[in-house]
């Protein structure tokens, strides 16, 4: 039933674009016989905004595998680094969160652990949105950032990655089977910043997958409920790619081979500092306006890289 309204959704999108496009079709014809130059120029601002909107539903047209349409679970990890890398984890962080924003799409943050001095060292995201997973897919890889570190006493230049991992989420329980013996629930104190914010009771919960060791945690609910559903959603994802990996062919085209976040991976550099470009190594896309880029203005780097797959298996 979902996939039939989704469907029937498309169907009303793409008949409702040819509408407007043959009403403007046919004022832009009259105010040709006419000679009504003021009239053509305002159909031709109208024909700007239906040239995005047509430009986005030819985007999704590329975003028709398996699991596109699904929401994602993105992972943040600092790599190579050291506090630096932490912070860019950090960035990043927030980054994808502007970027779901910017969507409309609703960015749950379910598991963070901090950095020691500053940042996060991983995070976990529950992104709630139609392709959320088929966008985010682009961004899945080991991301590089240059800039002067605010944490070198002499502030130098740095060099730090970050790993980003996006899987799509399960769609219901039935498709990955859990036995209920295989699984280790504990529950701890969710971190918190100390005094009146330190978390006195044990709501936080971690499951661990024995058969697999996938570890699965979610802190940032109030109750025990809430967070064990949210870790097993987590789990769920996981266990799915693991099904995914079992077929080869599936498994290259969602999530490719491990690499390290570190030099000679990224798929894409972030340049704060001696001069400022973002630059995807995939496709040569860039921008000099990383301010703007890392403050969610992603869609330029994942439309180039969607339609590069377009053939290509990806």
């Amino acid at each position: 039933m979902q996939r039939l309204s989704d469907l029937k959704e498309t169907v009303q999108t793409w008949r409702s674009l040819e509408g407007k496009a043959q009403h403007l079709v046919e004022l832009m014809d009259l105010a040709a016989e006419e000679g009504d130059q003021a009239m053509a120029d305002s159909i031709s601002q109208e024909v700007a905004p239906l040239a995005v909107q047509l430009d986005d539903l030819e985007l999704q047209l590329t975003l028709s595998g398996e699991y596109d349409h699904r929401n994602a679970v993105l992972s943040v990890h600092a790599g190579t680094g050291g506090v630096d890398a932490q912070d860019w984890a950090q960035m990043l962080l927030r980054m994808y969160l502007r970027w779901a924003e910017r969507r409309g799409y609703t960015a749950r943050l379910v598991d963070i652990l901090p950095g020691e001095e500053a940042g996060l060292k991983n995070a976990v995201v529950l992104v709630h949105g139609k392709y959320a997973y088929g966008y985010l897919k682009a961004e899945k890889g080991v991301h590089r950032l240059v800039r002067l570190s605010a944490f070198d006493a002499l502030h130098l230049r740095h060099t730090s990655f970050a790993l980003v991992e996006v899987l799509p989420e399960a769609e219901d329980q039935a498709e990955v089977a859990i036995n209920p013996d295989d699984l280790r629930v504990e529950f701890y104190r969710a971190s918190g910043h100390g005094g009146q914010n330190v978390q006195k009771v044990a709501t936080a919960v971690r499951i661990t997958h024995v058969p697999t060791g996938i570890v699965a945690s979610c802190q940032t609910e109030r109750s025990q409920h809430q967070n064990r559903e949210i870790a097993m959603t987590v789990l769920r994802a996981r266990l799915l790619q693991i099904q995914m990996q079992k077929r080869a062919e599936t498994m290259a085209k969602l999530k490719g081979e491990y690499v390290p976040a570190a030099w000679g991976n990224q798929i894409r550099s972030y340049v704060l500092h001696p001069y400022k470009l973002v630059k995807d190594h995939r496709t040569d896309v860039e921008s000099t306006s990383p301010d703007a880029v890392l403050d969610g203005d992603l869609d330029a780097f994942i439309r180039a890289y969607l339609r590069s797959t377009v053939g290509a298996g990806g």
